[in-house]
């Protein structure tokens, strides 16, 4: 793995985020976004929120800033501030990896118990925890009756290979 590997995992754990938001999230009443499940972590905006939250977790750690307490889902009801949030916790994400660096991959950038990472392992954290929380949304998103499709990285890959 290398920097530009890492890169390109992001840019698809971005386009598989917006895609979900964007075709199945977006279209859901008021009423089915908040809608208490008992599967995992509750409802859908539940899941969003504790997605995005564990991405600036970890990359403000990454920036060297406080790693912030997790979002408590019961306060963020509006998807338009949601929404918003993301984009920014996303846009911090984009910042830090524009910067990233090969040599880089292997040093230990966090502090206190988090001290025996490195970096390569924070990263694909990452990658995996949006995957995990995403095939958990499907789900939810399937049983609400909304549209869904595949996340798979081999999809992205094709439908991006112009890009590359």
């Amino acid at each position: 793995m290398n920097a530009d590997a890492f890169r390109q995992l992001y840019e698809y754990h971005f386009a598989e985020n917006r895609k979900i938001w964007d075709s199945s999230i977006a279209p859901l009443s008021q009423e089915q976004f908040l809608q208490p499940v008992a599967y995992s972590l509750g409802s859908v905006r539940n899941q969003v929120v504790h997605f995005m939250s564990a991405d600036d977790y970890w990359f403000s750690g990454l920036r060297g800033l406080e790693m912030p307490e997790m979002l408590n889902p019961e306060s963020m009801d509006d998807r338009q501030a949601i929404r918003a949030y993301w984009d920014n916790v996303e846009q911090q994400i984009r910042d830090y990896l524009a910067n990233l660096r090969d040599d880089m991959l292997f040093n230990h950038p966090l502090q206190g118990g988090d001290e025996i990472l490195v970096l390569w392992q924070v990263l694909m954290q990452g990658i995996i925890h949006g995957a995990d929380h995403r095939a958990q949304l499907l789900r939810l998103l399937n049983d609400l009756g909304a549209k869904t499709g595949p996340q798979d990285y081999i999809f992205y890959v094709f439908d991006h290979a112009q890009d590359q």
